[in-house]
C-alpha cells in the first residue's frame, strides 16, 4: 500500500517553531465521534471497516501532512475526554497558529452534550484567532436514511447558530458537511477545508477555468493523488457522482501501476511523469488522467466529440503543467523565506543557561 508522507508525534508545546509556516488543522469533539477514524482512512489509507479496532485517543497527537506540492499541513489530533480550557493548558498558544478547526459530531448519538462542547470551543478560539475556518463535521450519517440526514443537518445547524447568536457571536461563520468513512463525502469534506487553507485557490482555479474552456473539457479536478484530496476545480458545481468516479480512477491507476509498473527488480515509482490514462464510459463520456506534478493529477471528464483533438487537449496541458510548476516555484520561495526567518529567529532564543545561541 503506497502511504502518505506523515510523521505522528506526541505534541511539544514548548517548541514555538515546530510548525514553521503549515497551517494548523484541529481535530476536535467528544469521545468515539470518529476523529482517528476519519484521519486513518483519510491520510493512510486504512479500510473503514478496520477503523472499529482503533483504540480511543487518549494524549494530543500531531502528525505532518507533507507530501505534494500544496497539501502541506499539520493535523492535531485531541482525545475527547481533554479539558483543554484547563488553567495549566496553553490553548491560547493553539488556537492562534490553527488555520482551520473541524469539530466531529456524531450523528446516531445524542449531541446536546457535543453542540455544548463546540460553542465553548468556537467562542473561546475566535477570541485568540478570529481568522480560524470552524468545519462541522456531522459524521456517521451512513446509517441514516436520506431524510434523516437532513433533518440532522438543519438541527444541529439551527441549534450550534442560535447559541451563537444569544452569545452576540453572530458574525462567526460555520459550514457543515455531511459525512462518513464509508462513502467519498469525508475526502469531499476534507478537500473543501484544505482548499480554504490554499492561498493560491484562485489562481489554481483561473487556470483550471481557461484550460477547460479551451480544450472542450466538461469538469476538471486537480487531485492529491495520495489522500484523493481534490484541491483545486473549475468552477462549475461538483456532482458527487463525478467525484467519486475521479477518485475510482486514481485508485484503478494507482493499483495496476504498483503492479505493472514498477520494474522487474520491484524498484521505482507507482506514479511518475508518464503516468496517464484513458477510461470510456458508456455514456459517450471520457475520463482522462495525466500526471502534473509528483503528487498531483489532473483528471478532466470529457466527450467523446472532443476528445478526438486529443492533441489540443494534450497541449493545452503542456501549458497548464508548466503554469502549476512556476506557481509551485514561487510558493516554495516564499516558504524557504519564512523558514529563513523562522530559523532566525529560533537562533535568538537563549539556552537553558541564559546565554544566546551562537548562530550556525
Amino acid at each position: 500500500m503506497w502511504q502518505h508522507g506523515t510523521r505522528s508525534s506526541v505534541l511539544d508545546f514548548n517548541d514555538p517553531f515546530s510548525t514553521e509556516v503549515k497551517p494548523r488543522i484541529l481535530l476536535m469533539g467528544l469521545r468515539r465521534s470518529g476523529k482517528s477514524s476519519i484521519q486513518k482512512v483519510v491520510f493512510h489509507k486504512m479500510s473503514p471497516n478496520e477503523t472499529l479496532f482503533l483504540e480511543s485517543t487518549n494524549k494530543i497527537c500531531r502528525e505532518d501532512v507533507s507530501n505534494s506540492s500544496f497539501v502541506n499541513f499539520q493535523i492535531w489530533d485531541f482525545p475527547g475526554q481533554i479539558d483543554f480550557f484547563d488553567p495549566t493548558f496553553d490553548y491560547e498558544m493553539i488556537f492562534r497558529g490553527t488555520g482551520a478547526l473541524i469539530f466531529v459530531i456524531d450523528s446516531q448519538d445524542d449531541y446536546m452534550e457535543a453542540l455544548a462542547r463546540l460553542h465553548l470551543t468556537v467562542t473561546r478560539a475566535y477570541k485568540v484567532n478570529p481568522d480560524i475556518n470552524f468545519e462541522i463535521f456531522i459524521h456517521k450519517v451512513d446509517g441514516l436514511s436520506d431524510d434523516h440526514k437532513i433533518e440532522t443537518q438543519r438541527d444541529i445547524h439551527q441549534r450550534a447558530n442560535d447559541d451563537l447568536a444569544d452569545a452576540g457571536l453572530e458574525k462567526i461563520h460555520l459550514s457543515f458537511y455531511l459525512t462518513s468513512i464509508y462513502d467519498h463525502s469525508i475526502f469531499e469534506a476534507f478537500s473543501k477545508v484544505v482548499q480554504k487553507l490554499i492561498p493560491q485557490l484562485p489562481t489554481l482555479e483561473n487556470l483550471l477555468n481557461i484550460f477547460i474552456s479551451n480544450s472542450g473539457i466538461e469538469k476538471a479536478f486537480l487531485f492529491d493523488v495520495v489522500s484523493k484530496i481534490y484541491i483545486a476545480t473549475d468552477s462549475t458545481p461538483v456532482d458527487m457522482q463525478t467525484y467519486e468516479l475521479c477518485c475510482d480512477m486514481i485508485d484503478v491507476v494507482i493499483d495496476i501501476s504498483c503492479i505493472y509498473g514498477l520494474k522487474d527488480d520491484g524498484t521505482g515509482t507507482p506514479y511518475d511523469k508518464e503516468s496517464m490514462a484513458i477510461i470510456k464510459l458508456n455514456n459517450t463520456t471520457v475520463l482522462y488522467l495525466k500526471e502534473v506534478t509528483k503528487f498531483l493529477a489532473l483528471v478532466c471528464f470529457v466527450r467523446e466529440e472532443s476528445f478526438e483533438r486529443k492533441g489540443l487537449i494534450d497541449y493545452n496541458f503542456h501549458c497548464f503543467r508548466k503554469a502549476i510548476q512556476e506557481v509551485f516555484e514561487v510558493r516554495m520561495k516564499v516558504v524557504r523565506s519564512r523558514k529563513h526567518q523562522s530559523h532566525l529567529q529560533k537562533n535568538k532564543r537563549p539556552t537553558p543557561n541564559g546565554t544566546p545561541r551562537m548562530p550556525l
